[in-house]
């Protein structure tokens, strides 16, 4: 891109990936609740047989930022979906009796 004209995406931003975050936190379910200002987004682990699920992630937005959010999974879900097929929908969420997740018990 030529340095006279002016990038339609808006400025460049450089963004810094420390290590530690760059590992992630694996979470499989999300909870959110939202008041007049802010979205709040709970990132949980729920693990299987154990009856109290940690947060271990909660991420803050305004509502044009949640809205954002939204647009930029339904973009990046269309292009998994088309590169690797249909991603799988239950009909309905239910956390599994007892709160195992339906495979073998693993014992100790």
């Amino acid at each position: 891109m030529n340095p006279q004209q002016p990038n339609p995406e808006g400025p460049a931003i450089d963004v810094e990936l420390s290590e530690d975050i760059a590992e992630g936190v694996y979470a499989n379910l999300a909870m959110i609740a939202h008041s007049n200002s802010e979205f709040i987004l709970d990132f949980i682990r729920l693990m299987p047989g154990v009856p109290k699920a940690k947060v271990k992630a909660r991420i803050i937005l305004t509502p044009e930022h949640a809205k954002r959010l939204l647009e930029a999974l339904r973009e990046n879900i269309s292009r998994f979906e088309e590169a690797y097929g249909g991603i799988n929908e239950p009909n309905e969420f239910r956390f599994p009796a007892g709160g195992g997740f339906g495979g073998p018990v693993g014992q100790a």
